[in-house]
């Protein structure tokens, strides 16, 4: 049978964009602040007490400049738990805005939100992203005070592509793999796959990411097909590196099973090694599924009954530092 081709392409060069930080808030702000200590960052007040702290820089690489957007719960509500969400788009596209909803509702529930930009495939391969999470979060530990965090809680989840990056960056916390500095990545307390690929290596998964070979979207990244570089998909594959100090894990998947491939075997590691794993159904739906109401409510309802469970009430034998 011959191979079907993958629903995610290299957009058009016409659609691609060279990013240009000559000109941010970021810049502005410390150029400006020297001469005029007045000046603060702004903030939107979200109802109840909450706020919204648009592009603060977390990284500088050379020039370029790496951004988060921060939602946080009103003080009354807030229970320190972070949670970092890495958007999708074929690891070569889409934005930090993709999860705005989300990112609103769960701040209404008490936690702190971080959506960062990062390097996606046209600008930096692999693993250029991952590095830029990882940053992220460490910048976010060394913001806990600030903003209200426990340092020791703060989980990572994704959408897509971004959920594979962010399994990828979850199995591998506490090594030197995909650290920027020279301490090792940092780790998270818990685990958001929303129909994120959990084994590139997975037959059903390479029916479909390696389909075009070195023109799909995961071998743009990876910089390669499986068949030119193996290794490295094994590497990116976050079932590799499932082991006993592996966060819970909360797994969302829509109606096609490609999405999650390796799904199975991660849940049954993780369970083996007395670890939560739950998984969350939403069949028939698309991909994509939870941008959009009804079902973004209703994920945001899933991630919160998972974190209250399993992570911020754990029996006391399970509580993780």
């Amino acid at each position: 049978m011959a191979p079907i081709a993958p629903t995610v392409t290299s957009p058009p060069s016409n659609l691609r964009r060279v990013i240009d930080d000559g000109y941010t808030v970021s810049q502005r702000y410390e150029a400006n602040r020297p001469a005029h200590p007045e000046l603060a960052l702004t903030s939107v007040p979200l109802e109840g007490g909450g706020r919204i702290l648009f592009d603060r820089r977390y990284k500088q690489v050379g020039a370029r400049e790496l951004h988060a957007d921060l939602f946080l719960p009103a003080p009354a509500k807030a229970h320190g738990q972070a949670i970092v969400l890495v958007h999708g788009g074929g690891w070569m596209s889409g934005d930090k805005s993709n999860f705005y909803t989300i990112a609103a509702r769960l701040a209404a529930r008490g936690y702190v939100v971080a959506l960062p930009e990062f390097r996606l495939s046209p600008e930096a391969a692999y693993p250029a992203g991952l590095i830029d999470v990882n940053d992220a979060i460490a910048w976010l530990r060394g913001e806990a005070e600030t903003l209200g965090i426990d340092p020791r809680r703060i989980a990572i989840g994704g959408e897509s592509s971004g959920g594979q990056m962010a399994a990828l960056i979850a199995y591998t916390g506490g090594s030197r793999r995909f650290a920027g500095g020279s301490s090792p990545a940092p780790r998270v307390n818990a685990l958001i796959d929303l129909d994120g690929v959990l084994d590139f290596t997975d037959p059903l998964a390479l029916r479909y990411e390696n389909a075009a070979g070195a023109g799909s979207a995961a071998a743009q990244w990876l910089g390669g097909s499986y068949e030119a570089i193996p290794e490295r998909w094994r590497e990116a594959s976050a079932a590799r590196h499932v082991g006993a100090q592996s966060p819970p894990t909360l797994v969302i998947s829509g109606g096609e099973p490609r999405f999650t491939a390796g799904r199975d075997a991660v849940m049954a590691a993780l369970s083996g090694h007395g670890i939560a794993a739950r998984h969350v159904a939403f069949p028939g739906l698309p991909h994509t599924f939870w941008l959009f109401d009804p079902y973004a409510a209703q994920v945001v309802d899933a991630i919160d009954a998972f974190l209250t469970r399993d992570v911020l009430s754990p029996p006391p034998d399970k509580d993780r530092p």
